[in-house]
């Protein structure tokens, strides 16, 4: 039987760009999950039921993670389908993101609950968002590998090292990667980081 591997997209990402890590793989099945909803417990929520459903069929998978894809992921309480991770980019501590963005528009924590829904030039704040993140913390002790690029604008280093540490997973920084890994030379440096865990 062969192993799958389940590819989770980022923001305004699609299951389709599964097509670049599928040659990484050559012995797997790789796949792109296309999950719809971009809330927190309602990706999760898609994300756990597809994986149940690939793990019924061929035992426990490995995941390729990206950027939101990767805080989804771990907050949809998948992990029992997971047999080892790859995160590239992941939003390991959304809070802080939400956070940042607050910060950087001028938002208090009082503005945000008596308003519930603001918009800024990076996107909505949402209080029941916040909420969420805040009562849900990540829960992972997936075997996991991760790939950072130090310039990274949306996700701390110090987060990503922290994760790294508290979670007990490897982690590979990308001298002047950035969060989005979309350049040739970035696409050649996926292709040797992932290389060195598998047996291709």
């Amino acid at each position: 039987m062969k192993r799958t591997v389940v590819y989770i997209h980022g923001m305004g990402g699609s299951a389709g760009e599964s097509v670049f890590y599928a040659p990484l793989f050559p012995e797997c099945d790789v796949t792109g999950l296309d999950y719809r909803s971009f809330t927190p417990w309602d990706a999760g929520e898609e994300i756990r039921a597809s994986l149940a459903a690939l793990a019924c069929k061929s035992g426990k998978v490995a995941v390729i993670a990206n950027s939101i894809g990767a805080y989804f992921l771990m907050v949809s309480g998948a992990a029992e389908y997971v047999d080892e991770a790859f995160f590239i980019s992941p939003v390991v501590d959304m809070e802080n993101v939400i956070r940042g963005m607050m910060d950087r528009a001028g938002v208090t924590d009082e503005e945000l609950f008596e308003k519930h829904i603001i918009q800024t030039a990076e996107g909505e704040l949402s209080s029941v968002y916040l909420d969420y993140v805040k009562a849900h913390p990540p829960m992972w002790d997936i075997p996991t590998h991760i790939l950072y690029g130090s310039l990274d604008a949306l996700v701390a280093r110090e987060d990503v090292e922290r994760f790294a540490t508290v979670h007990g997973a490897d982690l590979t920084v990308m001298e002047n990667g950035e969060h989005w890994f979309h350049t040739p030379e970035q696409h050649g440096f996926i292709r040797g980081w992932i290389s060195r865990f598998t047996d291709n």
